[in-house]
């Protein structure tokens, strides 16, 4: 049995505009499960609603929930807010392919396994710079990197995460006055 067995969806029985609906909870274990780096931990429900319109499925998938991913600035985890809708159009054919906007199934196994689409659905949403609000980083992390940033006279435009850094600690130094 495969570890992602339950995230088939069967679409050879399913009749024409009868919708369909599976859901599932995406937490630590399904995200331990997929072994990708970038989210290890979370807690997602997703909703995929399967309509058959002559001899394509429309799959329609809601994400909603949080994922735990590593703040840029002092490391901690942070809990990052999913909410994202997707369609996805599924045919039979005669072996596992994708045509632009459409996913191919072998007609004889006639099922689709949804778990990595989730997972990818869940990894677009995170945005390249993810830091905590205001005030809420390590506050601990932030005093180490003080101490370790090397300052010049000439600031370097390409520095980017020194600017970032150095935002975040006048933010941590405007809460604590």
């Amino acid at each position: 049995m495969s570890k992602f067995e339950s995230y088939n969806i069967v679409l050879k029985n399913l009749t024409a505009d009868t919708p369909h609906t599976v859901e599932y909870t995406l937490d630590d274990v399904f995200f331990q499960k997929i072994d990708s780096p970038e989210v290890q931990r979370g807690n997602v429900k997703a909703v995929v609603g399967v309509r058959k319109r002559g001899d394509v499925f429309e799959l329609a998938f809601q994400l909603n929930g949080f994922i735990l991913v590593p703040c840029d600035r002092c490391l901690d985890d942070m809990e990052l807010p999913i909410s994202y809708q997707e369609n996805l159009l599924v045919k039979m054919g005669d072996k596992f392919s994708e045509e632009g906007e459409t996913v191919i199934i072998p007609e004889s196994e006639g099922a689709i396994n949804v778990a990595w689409f989730l997972y990818e659905f869940i990894i677009l949403n995170i945005p390249l710079k993810h830091v905590h609000a205001p005030g809420m980083c390590n506050k601990a992390m932030i005093s180490k990197l003080k101490k370790h940033i090397a300052r010049t006279d000439e600031e370097d435009d390409s520095d980017n995460a020194l600017l970032d850094l150095e935002t975040g600690e006048q933010e941590l130094e405007n809460l604590d006055n």
